[in-house]
């Protein structure tokens, strides 16, 4: 059987916050370990029937930078859950909550830049 391997290193500061995300992974095309300012990783226990996750971002990661990776992740969720399912009204359901997410963040980012 043939496997494949995903790395990922994280090097933190004196006070154990992320200070640099590195990873790679055996089927990629990238000759060296790609920089990352935040990941989430999630993992399916079948037998508890929960979700394991690990949410990390380094301190250079800015807010308005959190936003997007957010947007973006709950946007490829969708898309995954439609391969997944083809559940396309619940899929339509994610992704206007991922625009409206989004839309309020930055009217509230603009209000915020005003004071």
């Amino acid at each position: 059987m043939r496997q494949s391997r995903i790395t990922i290193d994280v090097s933190l500061d004196e006070k154990n916050i992320p200070d640099q995300i590195l990873w790679n992974a055996t089927d990629s095309t990238a000759d060296n370990a790609q920089k990352a300012r935040a990941m989430m990783l999630s993992f399916w226990d079948g037998a508890d029937k929960s979700a394991l996750r690990m949410d990390l971002w380094t301190k250079d990661m800015m807010v308005d930078e959190m936003a997007d990776f957010y947007y973006q992740t709950i946007m490829t969720m969708a898309d995954s859950f439609e391969r997944a399912t083809h559940q396309a009204e619940l899929v339509d359901m994610m992704k206007t909550f991922a625009k409206d997410f989004y839309g309020r963040f930055r009217d509230i980012q603009l209000k915020e830049n005003k004071l």
